[in-house]
């Protein structure tokens, strides 16, 4: 009798779309929660009567707590089962959300915070997991495109919601409105995800956890120090990022000698993974962190409000929204080397307009460019991401999308800095205003600082001073863009190695096509 071999199905079956769902729930909450709560950093400021660096701290705990529990997800996902670890998560994240909408200081919320963070950061790798076991490798290309949308469209629709929630409601409900999400995402996790059948051969890695979170925490709070402290000679900046290099470096050296390391670098002898997942720390780099200048443009030079800051920022989800799903099935059958450069040229082509802004630059041109750069984004970092992962074994995954995670919040992290450290140092070379002082700290007041102020303050200056304040901002703004510009056509560097032929899944991948295996099986 002649054995039949199942094979996974070319379009998402029901089973699996119901797994994605739950996926989807998480990332959406993780995602929004990190651009929901950047909009609402002045209001910290009046509401605890806190200093700007003591506020971003709300963004930076969150951030050093998901460097922190990222790199234990690959194991932890091994040992205990995805569905365990992602339902823990999912408790994480909504009680800390809960908790701080409770926060009568702001030590108690950036406290909160940090516990929303141990949560987040395991959602994404798990869920990225999550979906590539489930899909199988024919299918992991419209899988990521599913968990895309959250990740695109959080940097747009949180500002939106932010906005409107702190103007409608109060600061609290940014946190409150995770609750009630969270518990529908554990209720349909509980029932929506496979039982787990963890495996628990492997040692924990003590050691490697001992140098490299640590590592990476140290190294990103130094990097999210450098706006604040203006230069990287600061102590608080170069001491912690040269102590945690040092840290990750020597975890580099001493990952390959035990079996089953913290973070198994060997992975990266697999080229796909290696080229993939170089291409997006880059792009991450280039584009993250001058994408997060863009309201910065509307608010500052434009005097928007958050909320329309926020809605001039749609089309470039409309963009995302439209490519994504073509970019998915395409990822499934093309191989990504010869599509993502197409996607990367429509993403130079609209950053290049931003290069060129100034105090009334047509919101036609800024959203058209916007709408063409969500185009290319749509085609691009999902399906680098679906390249990174396609032809790892079945047991790889986990730790696969926990290096690829990783790679993202550094480079994230770095881009940000940078980009905020251009754009600051731009300002601080405004011209001061004669006579003129600031009455909290007596300092000068700049042309500049006054233009941005003049937007939410009637100031008893000439309008002459203050439109030559604003032209000064908008440059500031061009001259930061032209640096972020460059780093995208540098991302074309390693996007010319990406595979250009079809990929094989790996021998003895349970999910493969022609595998003798039930097709969608999570373990």
């Amino acid at each position: 009798m002649t054995e039949q071999v199942a094979t996974p199905p070319n379009k998402l079956d029901a089973a699996v779309l119901k797994i994605a769902g739950v996926v989807v729930l998480g990332a959406i909450m993780s995602i929004l929660d990190i651009t929901v709560v950047s909009v609402a950093l002045p209001t910290f400021q009046v509401v605890f009567d806190a200093t700007y660096a003591e506020v971003a701290w709300t963004m930076t705990g969150y951030t050093l707590a998901l460097a922190t529990v990222i790199p234990l997800s690959g194991w932890a996902a091994d040992r205990f089962g995805t569905k365990r670890l992602y339902m823990l998560a999912l408790l994480l994240f909504t009680a800390g959300s809960a908790l701080c909408a409770t926060a009568t200081s702001i030590e108690q919320l950036v406290g909160y915070r940090v516990l929303q963070g141990l949560g987040g950061g395991m959602l994404m790798p798990l869920g990225m997991t999550i979906m590539t076991r489930a899909a199988g490798p024919q299918r992991i290309g419209r899988l990521m495109a599913v968990l895309g949308i959250p990740m695109l469209l959080g940097p747009i629709c949180g500002p939106i919601l932010g906005g409107w929630l702190i103007e409608a409601k109060s600061w609290e409900w940014i946190f409150l409105i995770n609750v009630p999400i969270g518990a529908i995402a554990l209720v349909y996790a509980f029932f929506a995800l496979p039982k787990d059948n963890p495996q628990p051969s492997e040692s924990f890695d003590f050691l490697g956890m001992l140098m490299l979170s640590p590592g990476l925490a140290l190294f990103l709070y130094g990097v999210s120090s450098w706006p604040e402290a203006g230069s990287f000679t600061a102590t608080k900046v170069w001491l912690p990022m040269v102590s945690g290099a040092l840290l990750v470096i020597a975890f580099v050296f001493y990952s390959f000698k035990p079996k089953h390391p913290l973070l198994d670098l060997r992975l990266f002898r697999n080229r796909n993974l290696t080229v993939s997942a170089l291409s997006l720390f880059v792009f991450i780099i280039a584009f993250m962190g001058a994408g997060l200048l863009f309201p910065s443009y509307f608010l500052q030079v434009r005097g928007e409000s958050t909320l329309h800051a926020g809605l001039l920022m749609a089309p470039q989800g409309i963009g995302a929204m439209l490519t994504m799903p073509i970019a998915g099935m395409l990822a499934d059958k093309i191989p990504v080397g010869r599509t993502v450069p197409f996607a990367m040229a429509l993403i130079a082509a609209g950053f290049f307009t931003f290069t060129q802004v100034g105090t009334d630059t047509s919101y036609v041109l800024l959203c058209g460019s916007l709408f063409v750069m969500g185009l290319g984004m749509g085609g691009t970092m999902m399906p680098i991401m679906t390249s990174a992962l396609r032809t790892l074994h079945h047991n790889d995954v986990a730790r696969g999308s926990t290096l690829v995670n990783i790679l993202q919040q550094i480079g994230g992290s770095i881009g940000s800095a940078t980009m905020s450290v251009i754009l600051t140092s731009q300002l601080n070379k405004s011209t001061p205003i004669p006579g003129v002082t600031n009455p909290s700290t007596g300092e000068p007041v700049t042309e500049a600082q006054a233009a941005i102020a003049s937007h939410h303050v009637t100031l008893p200056l000439p309008p002459a001073v203050i439109q030559q304040g604003l032209e000064f901002v908008a440059k500031s703004f061009a001259t930061t863009f032209w640096v972020g510009f460059v780093l995208v056509l540098l991302t074309f560097i390693p996007i010319a190695f990406l595979p250009r032929k079809r990929q094989a899944p790996q021998q003895g991948d349970p999910n493969a096509e022609g595998s003798v295996e039930t097709p969608v099986m999570i373990h």
